[in-house]
């Protein structure tokens, strides 16, 4: 009921695919109305979509989200809650600088709604005392830790390479030729893996860290909760209830419910972590088998090298050969040449006796 939308514009709505991490999936046939909500209620500004009753986009606006432009009229958020990319293709660049200048502002609205939003919840962190007038102080409030972005940041990076067919061994100058491009190829392919793995390796220590962490303080909403229920009930007990006594019980209500929703968005939380570690051991088990699939090529090659530099060598002997026999030939060229000549000279010789005799 508090939610209204306070900038709308038109754009081509797409998704990054979950498969790959680096392909646009089209969520929309056509441009449709993005708009900005603010709830006044929660003091939230979310940016929802609909295509025709279905909602393609629905992201709530965090201080840790960063809207990049990647080209003149496309720009890209990624939205850590929704586990997803999303892209905007406007019509002008025009749209999509205001779009984009819309998202910092409302960013930088909820970092300071956040803000005062602990401020308070720390002003709410001293135990629960009597003042002197027999008014009691406001309860112990936790403050909830901001959510860590899991994904990383908003590049397109997570890309697992697929793995090509290996070439099979041949006898002929083709393999020669295309063996060295494939050991390039596959070991562009590690290098990717191996800067992949990296991120990950990051992102699963954060996330340990921040299991532990939230583990910690689920353990401390629980006893606060549990302290807190203690609490309603002595004042439940009291004989003479108060007007401040009745706001305190259900200020102490409200928190009670705040924490257990807290407890539920922790438990979501650490189920995606759970998912997360499991995504990151099938690119583990992929990043050995590309290795696995490198040492093989690089040992192939080697071999084609090796068959590569006999072959020069015996080509290299032949042609000396060849070399060789032609000269024995012009030799004999001459000598046959010499022969013909003389026995020309004595054919002529004996004509000339024949005639005298005659």
């Amino acid at each position: 009921m508090g939610e209204q939308p306070i900038y709308s514009t038109r754009a081509h709505v797409f998704q990054i695919d979950p498969n790959t991490k680096k392909n646009w999936l089209p969520t929309s046939k056509h441009a449709v109305t993005v708009s900005y909500f603010y709830d006044s209620t929660r003091n939230v500004y979310r940016i929802i979509s609909l295509d025709g009753t279905k909602a393609i986009i629905n992201s709530t606006i965090s201080p840790n989200m960063t809207f990049t432009k990647t080209s003149q009229k496309f720009g890209q958020w990624a939205d850590s809650r929704a586990n997803t990319v999303y892209g905007l293709g406007f019509s002008t660049e025009h749209h999509l600088a205001k779009f984009a200048e819309k998202f910092a502002e409302y960013k930088e609205a909820a970092r300071l709604a956040k803000e005062k939003s602990q401020e308070k919840m720390e002003m709410a962190t001293s135990p629960s005392q009597e003042s002197p007038g027999g008014e009691l102080s406001s309860p112990l409030t936790p403050v909830t830790p901001p959510m860590e972005n899991i994904n990383g940041t908003d590049e397109m990076c997570d890309t697992t390479p697929n793995s090509d067919a290996r070439p099979e061994p041949a006898q002929n100058a083709l393999a020669f030729a295309h063996s060295p491009a494939m050991t390039k190829h596959w070991e562009a392919e590690l290098e990717a893996l191996k800067g992949n793995n990296a991120k990950l390796t990051a992102a699963l220590l954060e996330s340990t860290a921040n299991v532990k962490q939230w583990k910690q303080q689920l353990a401390a909403y629980q006893e606060e909760a549990e302290r807190l229920h203690k609490r309603v009930t002595e004042l439940e007990c009291q004989s003479n209830q108060t007007p401040v006594i009745k706001s305190q019980k259900t200020e102490l209500n409200q928190t009670i419910e705040e924490l257990e929703a807290t407890l539920r968005d922790k438990e979501e939380e650490m189920e995606k972590l759970k998912e997360e570690l499991e995504n990151m051991n099938d690119l583990m088990e992929q990043k050995d088998t590309l290795t696995q699939k490198l040492e093989e090529t690089e040992l192939r090659s080697r071999v084609l090298e090796e068959q590569l530099a006999g072959a020069e060598q015996r080509l290299e002997e032949n042609q000396e050969e060849q070399e060789n026999f032609r000269k024995s030939l012009r030799t004999l060229l001459e000598l046959l040449d010499g022969k013909i000549f003389e026995l020309t000279e004595l054919r002529d010789t004996l004509a000339r006796l024949i005639e005298e005799a005659s």
